[in-house]
């Protein structure tokens, strides 16, 4: 096999792969609390504790992924447009 085509063989199944993903498991960890749901902070004795609840996913721990997200806005384009 030539370099290029070892190259767009790799390109596609990273590609495949993610769209399955994204179709089996459209939501994903949140990146800022790492799937908790909220934060951790230290008190003064340096003990950690719940801290308060994450903004981004709203303390669920959970975001739609980014493949997910596109597909979404794509379909409600189309959608509206064959009205």
């Amino acid at each position: 096999m030539s370099l290029p085509v070892l190259a767009v063989a790799c390109l596609l199944t990273v590609t495949f792969g993610y769209v399955g993903k994204c179709w089996l498991s459209p939501f994903g960890d949140c990146r800022k609390c790492h799937g908790m749901g909220h934060a951790f902070k230290t008190d003064r004795k340096g003990r950690t504790r719940r801290g308060r609840d994450c903004r981004r996913c709203h303390a669920t721990g959970k975001r739609i992924r980014v493949g997910r997200w596109i597909y979404n806005r794509a379909a409600r384009t189309y959608r509206a447009g064959t009205r």
